[in-house]
C-alpha cells in the first residue's frame, strides 16, 4: 500500500502526454514537465502535481473552471499570473487561489524568469467539469469515468465552441 506522504524532491517530472503537448508553433508558447503526486499518495478527492515551466513558457492556456478550485504554490522562479483581466507578478513563496467561476477567474501562470519555474498545483477533483478558454472562445467538458477491467483510467473529454452545438433533437 502506498504511504500517505511523499517528499517533493522525490517527484519525477515527465513530459506531458501527447494529447496535452502543444503542437507546431504553439510549442514556442506552451511547455511543461509534470509530476503527478495524487496516485502515489492515494489522494482521492484532491489532485496534486508538481509543474516545471521553462523560461518564457506557460503550462496551459488562459482558462477557468466552473466546478473545481485550484491553488498554486510557487516553489522556484519568477513569473506572471494572468487572472481575469489583471496581471500580477509572482515569485517563490507566493500562494495563488483560483476558485471556480467564469472568465473573471480565468488564470494562467507564465515563467518570465531565466530559469525553470516550479510550482505545486492542488485542486479539487469533482467530476464532471466544465472549463472555459476566453482567448479562443472554447469550452471543454470532461468526466472521470472510473477504470476499465484492466484498471486503466477512463476519461470523457469534449472541446468545442457554443456555435458548434447540435440541436437536442438532431438525428433522432
Amino acid at each position: 500500500m502506498a504511504k500517505p506522504i511523499m517528499n517533493i524532491d522525490d517527484v519525477k517530472l515527465q513530459p506531458r502526454a501527447a494529447a496535452f503537448t502543444a503542437p507546431g508553433e504553439l510549442a514556442k508558447k506552451f511547455d511543461a514537465n509534470m509530476g503527478f503526486i495524487s496516485p502515489l499518495i492515494v489522494a482521492l478527492k484532491m489532485g496534486y502535481n508538481l509543474t516545471s515551466v521553462p523560461p518564457g513558457k506557460r503550462a496551459f492556456p488562459h482558462h477557468f473552471h466552473r466546478v473545481n478550485e485550484e491553488m498554486f504554490f510557487i516553489l522556484e522562479g519568477t513569473g506572471e499570473l494572468r487572472y481575469g483581466e489583471d496581471t500580477f507578478s509572482v515569485k517563490k513563496g507566493d500562494i495563488i487561489a483560483c476558485p471556480p467561476g467564469g472568465p473573471e477567474t480565468a488564470h494562467q501562470i507564465m515563467n518570465t524568469g531565466t530559469t525553470d519555474m516550479k510550482y505545486l498545483a492542488v485542486s479539487t477533483k469533482i467530476s464532471p467539469e466544465i472549463a472555459g478558454y476566453p482567448d479562443s472562445d472554447k469550452f471543454a467538458v470532461s468526466a472521470d469515468l472510473g477504470v476499465d477491467a484492466d484498471g486503466k483510467p477512463q476519461m470523457f473529454r469534449f472541446v468545442g465552441r457554443k456555435d458548434q452545438s447540435l440541436n437536442y433533437w438532431d438525428g433522432e
